[in-house]
């Protein structure tokens, strides 16, 4: 009757050995990727790193003189903290101040230039169709390669501030588009007044050398001549390889003008006349960039747009792909007033869903995604001041954090040892293995995630000391108890795992799930501490299911353990165990009738 007992025992051990070698595995692979990306220490919040704050003014819009309230400035801080800041985590401030100023701090180690520029370009973002387009004076135009095939669309080079990409745009499932040229050596000015939509024919101008000038027909009447003068002497003075100029072409434009702006393609800047806005930023639903695994089109733009976005889209693309020519085929994504993107269409672009494409870097395709995500900002704003923070408080903080954080896992440790005694031999290098785990996946949160560490942040860690040291304890009481009920270790070992794995598991969701709510409905530090917190439940399960428990496991073949020495921490008599019952149970001497299987 016992062989079946010692059966049914040997077939409920686990095989330790394999679930340490693979904690071992993802230790060698985390450091081992941490120092191979240089990324050897965790990225330092502003207040414990300094970095670069940023003051914005908020500015009325023309015609539109109580813009600035309370709605419009949340709905701005909310979309600079979006692109700026992420999932939340890269420690980069976003903020109102007073009624008119929002204050975001960037810490030092995040790309400070980048994020200037995407909370710098904060004013409302359009699609106008592009009137006229030329280079400005002694810009190079570049060469126009050939169309693609299979009648697709042409494509102009997109025009970004920060980028050379060129780019195109082409429908997904519907249309195609390739890199195209939109400037030759001898530009064409095209008529600015409203009756270039009505079919009047644009007069051609002088060569690059000279700027060109539209002309304003004479069916315009009086007072579209009169505008279409004054947009005539604005876009011929215009040179937008002039950084003054270029700050204010366009800036005060309505959306239903007709306007001039600037835009650089590769080295050299362009200008353009814009149509009045037939799309706003508010009608892209989602933009992402994305690498095109099946072709040769290299990094891509993928936007979607929301259900009267996606019929105002069509309707444009379907009136542009009527002309011919460029550039009255193209229509300018301007954002700030410059024009960020100018592709080409051939062919109404319908279901919602575009593509921009060309010689976009990685950096170049998700710079544009983001603008075009979060690029519609309900007001615009003037930079007032750019300072810098220095982590001085911030590292006398820390010092005292991490001071603190040593004592209390140094407290951890002695009341372990005293109390556990052996025992402390699984629950230290667990503590060990979780705080290298921590370290190395912060390490390289950096720069995947812009993941930062601030102060709050760092006492999330401290509290996980307590999570996983009462997982640890949980276990070594339920083995205990086992022992007091006549058990030997092994066995003990493996009945207490699974009372115990249901006792772990229910306190760290409970752990994990506060810590989740708490990202969710908080913003600013209290995030990076919500966001540790819930980083170091999971690792707890991770380290007690693949390290400690197997640990435990080997450990009770062990001599010292399983004998119940009184420094293991698991000596029977100091446990007050019972003798056990089938000792007290067996006959002395044969006896009549069957034998009870339980008291054999």
């Amino acid at each position: 009757m016992a062989a079946p007992k010692r059966g049914r025992s040997a077939s409920a051990q686990s095989r330790p050995g394999r679930s340490l070698a693979l904690i071992l595995i993802a230790i060698v692979a985390l450091t081992g990727g941490m120092f191979a990306s240089g990324n050897t220490t965790p990225r330092l919040g502003i207040d414990l790193a300094g970095g670069t704050s940023i003051t914005l003014q908020a500015q009325n819009e023309p015609g539109q003189p109580n813009a600035i309230n309370k709605t419009n400035m949340d709905t701005a801080v909310a979309i600079m903290n979006r692109r700026v800041n992420g999932l939340g985590v890269s420690e980069t401030e976003v903020q109102t101040q007073g009624t008119s100023n929002i204050i975001v701090n960037i810490p030092k180690g995040t790309n400070s230039a980048e994020a200037r520029q995407q909370v710098g370009t904060t004013a409302k973002l359009y699609f106008r169709p592009v009137l006229a387009q030329e280079a400005s004076a002694g810009a190079t135009p570049t060469a126009s390669p050939s169309a693609s095939a299979g009648g697709s669309s042409s494509a102009s080079p997109s025009s970004s501030p920060s980028s050379s990409a060129s780019g195109s745009e082409k429908a997904t499932g519907s249309s195609s588009s390739s890199p195209s040229p939109s400037s030759s050596a001898t530009s064409q000015g095209r008529a600015v007044t409203d009756a270039l939509k009505a079919g009047s024919t644009p007069s051609s101008s002088a060569s690059a050398s000279t700027s060109a000038s539209p002309s304003a027909t004479s069916s315009a009447g009086a007072g579209a001549s009169a505008a279409a003068s004054k947009l005539q002497a604005e876009y011929a003075a215009l040179d937008c390889s002039k950084a003054t100029q270029r700050a204010t072409a366009g800036k005060n434009a309505k959306p239903t003008d007709t306007t001039v702006a600037c835009g650089q393609i590769g080295d050299a800047w362009y200008k353009y006349v814009l149509g009045p806005a037939r799309v706003d930023g508010t009608d892209v639903k989602k933009a992402q960039a994305v690498f095109d695994t099946q072709g040769a089109a290299g990094w891509q733009v993928q936007m979607s747009f929301t259900g009267g976005g996606a019929k105002k889209f069509a309707d444009v693309t379907a009136e542009l792909a009527k002309n011919a020519t460029q550039p009255t085929n193209e229509f300018g994504i301007v954002l700030d007033g410059q024009v960020v993107s100018s592709p080409t269409v051939s062919q109404s672009i319908t279901g919602g869903q575009a593509e921009i494409s060309g010689s976009f870097t990685q950096e170049e395709a998700q710079s544009l995604a983001n603008m075009l995500s979060y690029g519609a900002l309900p007001l615009s704003f003037k930079t007032q001041s750019v300072t810098t923070v220095t982590a001085a408080l911030g590292g006398e903080q820390l010092h005292a954090g991490l001071l603190a954080g040593a004592i209390g896992l140094a407290l951890v440790i002695i009341y372990l040892v005293a109390f556990y005694r052996g025992l402390s031999l699984v629950a230290i290098p667990s503590l060990l293995v979780s705080a290298i785990l921590t370290y190395a996946i912060m390490s390289l949160l950096g720069p995947t995630i812009h993941f930062a560490l601030n102060l709050p942040a760092v006492c999330g860690a401290i509290v996980a000391i307590g999570i996983t040291a009462d997982s640890f304890i949980v276990f070594f009481e339920r083995i205990r108890d086992e022992i007091r009920e006549g058990r030997t270790l092994r066995p003990a070992v493996e009945r207490a795992w699974p009372r115990a794995r249901r006792t772990i598991l229910v306190s760290d969701f409970v752990s994990f799930l506060a810590a989740a709510v708490l990202f969710i409905v908080t913003v600013g530090k209290v995030q990076g501490f919500a966001f540790t917190l819930g980083l170091t439940t999971v690792l707890d399960v991770v380290v007690v299911f693949f390290f400690t428990k197997p640990l435990m496991a080997v450990l009770a073949r062990r001599k010292f353990f399983a004998s119940g020495h009184k420094w293991s921490g698991l000596d029977p008599k100091g446990l007050g165990a019972k003798a056990p019952l089938r000792r007290t149970r067996r006959p002395a001497g044969p006896v009549a009738g069957p034998v009870d299987p339980k008291e054999a």
